[in-house]
């Protein structure tokens, strides 16, 4: 089976609509509801023959759930429709900001840019490239890592000296790590803040956009004045390297990210659209005008590449994140009653430690192997609504898209620990508990002071 296969181009097909159904759904057309759920199965059925073991096991599990639902629930048609619903807007999310990575990952302007940040002399290096993975992840993604950890360890490869290249390329690593996880708990282009925001009643990313940027500042900050205290010394030091390029470099960058903010913020402000929403209509729409300009208006080639070739290899990752999306939905209301048998209430504890609790369960369970979005989706139905804990929704989106971005920097199951740790030539685990060890513990507490300051003190109920 090639590629471009007619398995590969039916479900081609059906991602397109299901980000065009997810779509209508979101600007308030409710009849696009049914064919969504329908579409999100179909598509589940077309790219599950085509994918690693470990990811068919998460297509078994949520299999063994529907029987379970179906036999144990007296509402089981709205469980599974709800949960057919979280997998298509997963689904469709993916798709949607993928656009964007494709047409980024092939732009000149954006690898220049990456190559300046990546020359940075040793005094702000790592500020650039941790502000750099920042800016980069927005357009990016995962691919941020990719492209940035590529150019740094190429960067690190011209020293002749294996100590200084082994401290550098690690210091450059972990600086874009840490720059992408940062975009996790305020970017409306985040499955962290797009899934907790959709979870928690009540919630907006109007109202968490702020205490979620504090949060990405406190990460940046920390990971910056820990680099800085901890780095090495050195008996010699490296000569200097020429800088590639200038400032201007980065201008594309700058504009794209004006733009897109400009666009998505503005449109949610004036229509009241989730904001989830609109990232859906606004990035595949600067996806096809950036097209447009970068392959002078021949994008029928690019197009059908992106449509037919690059959407179905990441049949993978669409697969993993729609069924762990469709099991935490399903797991949530059967997981209720085996707490409660076990005498398990979240609603019984402090208001206080439940916040704490949230920043740390994620991470914690990603050291178990639990996808993020799995662990969210199957905790956030279990938590009391906000009111009854005295604090705002809110609060509980600052706390959850903390422990998120937590687990992204330590969980040696992400994707972040392990392109990390792929370009550093170590483990994932080496990456999350020995290079990100100290920093984690110090984050931590961190964060769990900034959400009960934040929960309590500056914006309570």
């Amino acid at each position: 089976m090639t590629p471009n296969s007619p398995l590969d181009r039916a479900a081609a097909v059906l991602l397109a609509l299901l980000v065009l159904l997810t779509g209508l759904v979101e600007w308030r057309v409710p009849a696009a509801e049914a064919p969504r759920a329908l579409v999100a199965a179909a598509v589940v059925v077309l790219l599950a023959p085509r994918i690693r073991a470990s990811r068919l096991a998460f297509v078994a599990v949520g299999l063994g759930l529907t029987l379970w639902t179906g036999a144990v629930s007296d509402d089981w048609a709205a469980v599974l429709a709800r949960g057919l619903a979280s997998a298509g807007f997963i689904g469709a999310f993916f798709c949607a900001l993928a656009t964007l990575r494709s047409i980024a990952q092939s732009s000149p302007a954006i690898a220049d840019a990456g190559r300046y940040l990546a020359s940075q002399p040793p005094g702000r290096r790592y500020l650039a490239l941790s502000l750099g993975g920042h800016m980069f992840a927005l357009l990016l993604s995962y691919g941020a890592i990719a492209l940035l950890g590529g150019l740094a360890t190429s960067a690190a490869a011209a020293d002749s000296d294996p100590v200084i290249r082994g401290h550098r390329r690690r210091r450059m690593l972990l600086a874009i790590q840490r720059g992408f996880v940062s975009t996790l708990p305020w970017s409306p282009l985040a499955f962290s803040m797009a899934i907790t925001t959709v979870l928690i009643p009540g919630a907006s990313w109007r109202d968490a956009a702020l205490p979620g940027m504090v949060s990405a500042l406190i990460l940046a900050g920390l990971g910056w004045a820990l680099d800085t205290l901890l780095k090495p010394r050195l008996a010699v030091r490296p000569p200097p390297r020429p800088i590639e390029g200038s400032f201007r470099r980065l201008t594309p960058l700058f504009v794209l990210l004006a733009l897109l903010g400009v666009s998505v913020g503005g449109l949610h402000l004036l229509t009241e659209v989730r904001i989830v929403g609109v990232v859906l209509l606004v990035v595949p729409l600067i996806s096809l005008v950036w097209a447009l300009l970068q392959y002078r208006g021949a994008i029928a080639a690019p197009a059908r590449q992106f449509l037919f070739t690059d959407l179905p290899g990441y049949r993978g990752e669409i697969v993993l994140l729609m069924m762990a999306g469709y099991i935490g939905t399903l797991g949530a209301p059967l997981l209720a009653p085996i707490m409660a048998g076990l005498g398990l209430d979240l609603g019984v504890m402090p208001p206080w430690l439940l916040l704490v609790s949230l920043v740390w369960i994620v991470p914690l369970l990603g050291q178990l192997g639990m996808n993020p979005i799995l662990g969210v989706t199957l905790i956030a139905p279990l938590i009391p609504e906000a009111a009854s804990l005295g604090v705002t929704p809110a609060a509980l989106v600052t706390a959850i898209v903390a422990g998120w971005a937590i687990g992204g920097i330590c969980s040696p199951f992400t994707a972040t620990t392990i392109l990390t740790g792929s370009f550093g030539g170590v483990s994932p685990l080496h990456v999350g508990l020995r290079w990100n060890g100290l920093f984690v513990i110090t984050l931590g507490l961190a964060l769990s002071l900034w959400t009960l300051l934040y929960a309590f003190v500056l914006a309570p109920a």
